[in-house]
């Protein structure tokens, strides 16, 4: 329609020129004193025709319902993508194909889906003046089979939404945390089975919801430790333990970004150390620290907005990685290098055509490797690096587990 105008606009400015037709199809109104132009009068008539018809052919019209489409079972190769302005689009790594859309607001960075209940969680922010105004802020509740909200909770409007880890559903499936920064940092407790808000608990200096032991979250400190927090049955808090400094925030701090392992979670540093914690008996045990780096390795880092992506069933930790000095720790990283976690040593290495900023792992029975790569996600085969889909998700955005 651009390129039509602009062709009307070059036939007409010039001088001397116009458009072929235009004046042998209008030739004005008449301008005879005293009398109104007669294809005035029959345009006029047509347009009250045409405006009393549709009038009496809209009265006798039902209109149709609009379809419903229900979701099935998730697969387990599905995945969502976040996208900055607030929609979350689901999609199924294993064909590529879109399976819903989630109406999120731009303040909520992350879901999570309880699979017995067929139920989602997001933290949101709501605004009267949708940037500002009064806010409110609530736990909202999705059904899977629609991806509808179906309840609310109301919170304290002290939400942070940071990354994704500001969010988690604890052992049991009864609790729900929402990380607080005002910026004095807290934690809100919502019991989801029973739609209402619990309790707040402090945690000063400490970040982040990691869920891990029963009832129970850790967080990263900025002195340089690990706290737990356990809850008792009725939301409350039971206990709390801290580590000893284990690393330096000046000197190599530790990703806010851990990745889920079988038992607990895979911490890395800006510079590639890393190592598991877990939470066994109420108490936090630090694995055994390693490089990702080898003796050729001299100048990568880990980067990126997720730098890393963990599959359980093979031992694999996947991790971003790119040639740069300090402060790169946010860079996209053009190739993925692939470990045996428990042999501690790289066995593999997935070269992209463009960096990548963000992992994620999903298993259907094969292993695939979904990279958010440019406005797009690529997925590959884990196993060989072969790219199997490209998925245009509209602009990109962050990658979640469904």
């Amino acid at each position: 329609m651009l390129l039509e105008r602009r062709s009307m606009h070059s036939l007409t400015d010039r001088a001397g020129a116009r458009a072929p037709g235009v004046e042998e199809s209008w030739q004005g109104p008449d301008r005879s004193a005293g009398r109104t132009p007669a294809g005035v009068l029959v345009r006029a008539a047509w347009l009250a025709a045409c405006l009393c018809a549709g009038i009496a052919f809209g009265a006798g019209v039902t209109p149709s319902p609009v379809a419903a489409t229900e979701l099935g079972p998730p697969a387990p190769t599905w995945f969502i993508v976040k996208s900055a302005l607030g929609a979350a689009f689901v999609f199924d790594a294993a064909d590529g194909e879109m399976r819903g859309t989630l109406s999120l607001t731009p303040w909520t960075p992350t879901v999570r889906r309880h699979a017995g209940r067929d139920e989602l969680y997001a933290a949101e922010t709501h605004y009267t003046r949708r940037y500002g105004g009064e806010r409110t802020d609530v736990l909202r509740i999705y059904a899977h089979n629609t991806l509808s909200p179906t309840a609310e909770v109301v919170i304290p409007p002290k939400m942070t939404a940071l990354h994704p880890h500001y969010l988690g559903l604890l052992s049991g499936g009864r609790y729900v945390t929402v990380f607080n920064m005002t910026p004095a940092q807290s934690v809100s407790v919502v019991d989801v089975e029973n739609r209402r808000f619990v309790a707040e608990i402090s945690t000063p200096g400490c970040a982040t919801i990691l869920p891990a032991g029963e009832r129970g979250f850790l967080m990263l400190c900025g002195d340089g430790t690990l706290q737990w927090i356990g809850l008792d049955e009725n939301g409350a808090e039971a206990v709390r333990v801290r580590t000893e400094p284990f690393f330096s925030v000046e000197e190599d701090p530790v990703f806010d970004h851990p990745v889920r392992t079988g038992d607990g979670w895979q911490l890395m540093t800006f510079e590639g150390s890393t190592r598991e914690v877990v939470v066994r008996d109420g108490e936090i045990v630090l694995g055994e620290s390693w490089s990702l780096l080898g003796k050729d390795d001299a100048g990568w880092r880990p980067g990126g907005d997720q730098p890393s992506a963990f599959h359980a069933g093979l031992d694999l930790l996947v991790t971003l990685m790119h040639e740069g000095g300090a402060d790169t720790q946010d860079d996209a990283g053009p190739e993925a290098w692939v470990y045996h976690r428990a042999a501690k040593r790289r066995i593999g290495k997935i070269v992209f055509e463009q960096p990548a900023s963000s992992l994620l792992v999903v298993d259907g029975g094969e292993p695939l490797l979904v990279a958010s790569i440019g406005a797009g996600v690529q997925v590959f085969e884990l196993r060989t690096g072969k790219r199997r889909h490209v998925v245009d998700t509209g602009g990109g955005g962050r990658l979640l587990a469904y």
